[in-house]
């Protein structure tokens, strides 16, 4: 077992994985798993730039997730970039400050990388069960795009596009500076339009509807996830691997777009920094059941994060190989 460090930095939040980890298996042994809503991806839509108030939330949260990487001890540590900092004019500013708090510079990933990150960490447990029917399509939807990924034990076929729960809220539901509360008809149609265009781009590469099992990944799946199991808070053994069926996709979702701030916020299950951009985020998710005929959804606890670690396993295996691989 190799012990490594994983972080994976979105548009909404940044998360920490340490995991004793089978690089052969892809066992993990989880040591210590956290995240922390910095909404690296504020304002990045309509500007272009990284705020500094938002890189100022990241770093510090950075500087916590060094003091765990240094008392447990990871072997090597990989930070991943994605959607808001691939986007970002001034993301140099962004690199720099992580390579002075973590020392390691922050890896800025393709849509298509990260796709296929999030599809090892989902589907590795996944493979060869006789309950879960291949191939598999994987959806991330995170803050800033969702990726897709289809296939068996290796992908076939991926796309990342860029609509997620924050961009989708902050480009149609926030006016004047503020999230209309709950949405308008004609504002919700606006980001199903988007979604819908979005799919289209998806289907011209990845074949949705071969897929036989939907496993969905991120904050916006897990939080329906939990509501629909009705958990009196966050369990993450509970979310992991739940099978949410369309129904209650649709009645979720129905819920978040007509309710208050003040409604969602009393959802238990419902992290403080998802309130104003979960009725988006259920959205996406509706839509791809919809248009992928899934009647269904797998939820895996187990994304992105897990797939870096896996693959930094790897890489940390070659070396003691002697592949002459250096350290990232």
């Amino acid at each position: 077992m190799t012990r490594v460090a994983a972080v994976d930095c979105g548009t909404n939040s940044i998360r920490l994985l340490v995991a004793d980890c089978d690089p052969a298996t892809g066992e993990l042994v989880e040591l210590d798993r956290r995240m922390t809503i910095v909404r690296l991806g504020q304002g990045v839509d309509k500007t272009g730039r990284l705020a500094p108030e938002a890189l100022e939330r990241t770093f510090a949260a950075c500087r916590e997730y060094a003091e765990v990487v240094k008392e447990l001890g990871a072997e090597r540590l990989r930070f991943v970039a994605t959607s808001a900092s691939r986007d970002a004019e001034n993301r140099e500013e962004f690199v720099q400050g992580v390579l002075g708090i973590l020392g390691v510079e922050p890896e800025v990933i393709s849509g298509d990388q990260e796709a296929e990150f999030s599809f090892v960490g989902a589907t590795k447990e996944l493979t060869g069960t006789t309950h879960m029917e291949q191939p598999f399509l994987v959806v991330d939807i995170g803050g800033g795009s969702t990726e897709f990924v289809v296939g068996e034990e290796h992908v076939r076929a991926a796309r990342s596009v860029d609509v997620g729960c924050v961009r989708m809220t902050e480009r149609h539901l926030v006016v004047d500076g503020t999230v209309t509360d709950p949405p308008t008809a004609e504002q919700i149609a606006a980001i199903r339009a988007d979604i819908e265009a979005a799919l289209d781009l998806v289907e011209q590469t990845v074949p949705l509807t071969e897929a036989r099992t939907l496993v969905g990944l991120a904050g916006s799946v897990t939080t329906v996830a939990g509501i629909a199991l009705g958990l009196p808070e966050y369990i993450s053994s509970e979310i992991h691997h739940a099978r949410i069926p369309y129904e209650q996709v649709r009645e979720i979702t129905d819920r978040m777009l007509t309710s208050v701030h003040a409604e969602r916020a009393a959802i238990p299950v419902l992290h403080p920094g998802r309130v104003d951009v979960i009725g988006a985020g259920t959205l996406v998710l509706l839509a791809i059941m919809e248009r992928t005929g899934a009647r269904e959804v797998v939820v895996s606890e187990h994304d992105i994060l897990d797939g870096i670690a896996i693959k930094t396993a790897e890489e940390v295996e070659a070396d003691n190989q002697g592949s002459g691989l250096t350290n990232r």
